[in-house]
């Protein structure tokens, strides 16, 4: 079955005391717009980001998470998550976003992303959600979705198909990297020949490695 996006979600301006940035704004909470949405190297049009000292940057420009993974999550709260409620710009259908391996290329409309790194939870996100413990059941489940960068500027809307174009030799997956970074450390040296792997996070593999009782 070939993939494709379900909705484009744009950031709205949330103001609320859990909010990471200093101002007390989020744009965690994303909503389903109508008609293309143009994906730059610099940002999607039109998408309010909070908090850029951990949100935005090259690394991480537009983020999706799957709609099979966020009906696990309803079921498992016991109530409706609609396509935006991750904080995700894509919300996709059939694209095994956590199996996506980090470097691997997505054709999407008339834009080519590349896959980059896991999302990590922060307590925006459990706030937002009104969830206390999200972070750690958030951890324990590892479908983090996906953080990609822009490599070729275009417009992508709902309904678009997403076609993987290629796909590194190394086999480090998305949800891989999550579990090492979390759970697993053991599997951190995998890490290192992700050539793809955005440098901030691999000199934080390297300081863990190098300290390991830290």
């Amino acid at each position: 079955m070939t993939g494709r996006l379900v909705t484009v979600n744009l950031g709205m301006v949330t103001e609320a005391e859990w909010a990471g940035d200093a101002s007390g704004r989020s744009g965690i909470d994303k909503r389903p717009v109508d008609g293309p949405v143009l994906l730059r190297v610099d940002g999607v049009a039109g998408d309010f980001i909070g908090e850029r000292a951990h949100h935005g940057g090259p690394d991480q420009i537009v983020y999706a998470y799957a709609e099979e993974d966020a009906a696990w999550w309803a079921a498992e709260l016991g109530r409706d998550i609609r396509p935006g409620a991750f904080g995700e710009n894509l919300t996709t259908y059939a694209v095994d976003v956590t199996g996506a391996v980090v470097g691997e290329r997505w054709q999407i409309g008339t834009a080519l992303l590349e896959v980059t790194k896991p999302r990590t939870p922060c307590r925006t996100f459990a706030g937002f959600w009104g969830v206390p413990d999200l972070i750690k059941r958030f951890t324990v489940r590892a479908a983090p979705g996906a953080y990609l960068r822009v490599l070729r500027e275009g417009e992508v809307g709902a309904g678009d198909p997403v076609e993987v174009v290629e796909r590194p030799a190394h086999g480090v997956t998305v949800g891989e990297v999550f579990r090492a970074s979390t759970l697993e450390p053991e599997l951190l040296p995998r890490l290192l020949d992700v050539s793809e792997l955005p440098e901030s996070l691999r000199r934080k593999v390297e300081r863990r490695l190098a300290t390991p009782d830290v």
